[in-house]
């Protein structure tokens, strides 16, 4: 097992792993879409959220925007486009409480003939194929290297030695047809079963909504930050090891020392084993500031935490394991399970509040204390049955609160 839990290839002094690391930028990279702070901008202006999706579910006043994503992914669902936002709540109140952080997704489902149609105006050639491959993405920006991995720039690589084929004609015009995205980085594998058992709520679209609320109503945004993608490198994998001055005592049948088990408590709690193996691999790539990889496994800031103990396991002798979303809530809304795509990384803190102006918030304006906020989606990618109708989910957030002791 790779001692970084991802498919790698290891290249004499360093390794790349299969996770797609964000990087923020001032000017536009090549993604138009994908940025932190700033404002949102939805699929379709007529279609924004739902208005109470604006709102903290603490304090119930309107949040800002963490991060909008292009979240197109033409090899797992060719005819969705989607967008993923992440908002939280500024106010001191609020923080390290339940429904501070939210997550959402966008999602509309076109047909293959409108996109072959829309095509036609731009592409010289057609080539024949038994079989049309999955289009591009439509917000193709994040990341650089081979169109022909076309996918989401944050998810599963393709493997070094797979063969770069054609490239499909851009996808519809109502989402900009760029050159790379974070979705062009990725492979997808095959969307789990569904969960007819899992109790579902009311689709938002079928039901009247408030109105989004005026952008007067918000506090002042992040500024705005675009985002760049590269594969993550590291350097020759290194264990930690355990203090000249510490001493592991063996272990009765019961897993306790046959002194004491407070040696073992201490030394875990110094070393604390989440922390430095987050930490560490962060630190390979300290600038990063988002981790994408789509049904992939989320890097734990936290073992003991709520978010913690539902995604980390222990086996018996010892070995960890991280799930990637086995042990995530089923989707609300069509009781699908839901799987891992992405995370921000602590970096993204010290980007949106470096000159934040407290406007509005005054003495209430507090800064975000998390570690780390982990999103899992509908594995299906659920939306509105009508083709072309935009539709709105909740999807879950996992925040794992930065240690203060």
């Amino acid at each position: 097992m790779d001692p970084y839990d991802s498919d790698s290839s290891v290249d004499e002094d360093f390794t790349e792993t299969g996770v797609l690391l964000g990087y923020a930028a001032e000017e536009v990279v090549e993604d138009t879409i994908s940025h932190l702070g700033g404002w949102p901008k939805w699929l379709d202006d007529k279609t924004p959220p739902p208005g109470d999706y604006a709102n903290c579910k603490v304090c119930n006043s309107p949040m800002i925007l963490l991060l909008e994503l292009h979240g197109d992914l033409p090899d797992h669902f060719p005819t969705d486009e989607r967008r993923l936002y992440i908002f939280g709540c500024p106010r001191k109140p609020c923080n390290r409480k339940p429904g501070s952080v939210r997550a959402y997704r966008s999602i509309r489902k076109v047909t293959w003939e409108s996109i072959q149609e829309q095509c036609k105006p731009v592409k010289e050639e057609k080539k024949v194929e038994p079989k049309p491959s999955a289009p591009p993405s439509p917000g193709q920006i994040w990341a650089r290297g081979s169109a022909a991995s076309a996918a989401n720039p944050f998810a599963t690589p393709k493997p070094a030695t797979t063969t770069p084929v054609p490239a499909p004609a851009p996808s519809t015009p109502s989402i900009n047809v760029l050159a790379e995205s974070f979705a062009d980085k990725v492979r997808l594998s095959s969307p789990g079963p569904t969960n007819p058992s899992a109790a579902t709520k009311p689709k938002p679209e079928s039901q009247a909504q408030t109105p989004w609320p005026a952008q007067s109503e918000f506090p002042a945004p992040y500024t705005n930050f675009f985002l760049d993608a590269e594969y993550e490198t590291m350097s020759r994998p290194s264990t930690p090891k355990i203090p000249d001055n510490v001493t592991m005592e063996p272990m009765d049948e019961e897993g306790q020392s046959s002194g004491t088990a407070e040696l073992k408590d201490t030394f875990e709690s110094e070393l604390d084993r989440a922390f430095m193996k987050f930490s560490m691999r962060l630190g390979h790539n300290p600038e990063q500031v988002l981790r994408y990889e789509y049904r992939g496994t989320p890097l734990l800031y936290n073992y003991a935490d709520q978010v913690g103990k539902r995604l980390h396991t222990e086996h018996s002798a010892g070995h960890v394991t991280t799930t990637g979303g086995g042990n995530l809530p089923p989707c609300d809304y069509c009781g699908s399970p839901r799987v891992f795509e992405m995370q921000l990384a602590p970096h993204a803190i010290s980007v949106l509040e470096e000159g934040r102006p407290g406007v509005g918030l005054g003495e209430g304006d507090a800064g975000m204390e998390w570690g780390t906020i982990i999103l899992g989606v509908c594995s299906k990618d659920c939306g509105p049955e009508t083709i072309g109708q935009v539709g709105w989910r909740e999807e879950w957030a996992g925040v794992q609160w930065e240690d203060l002791k």
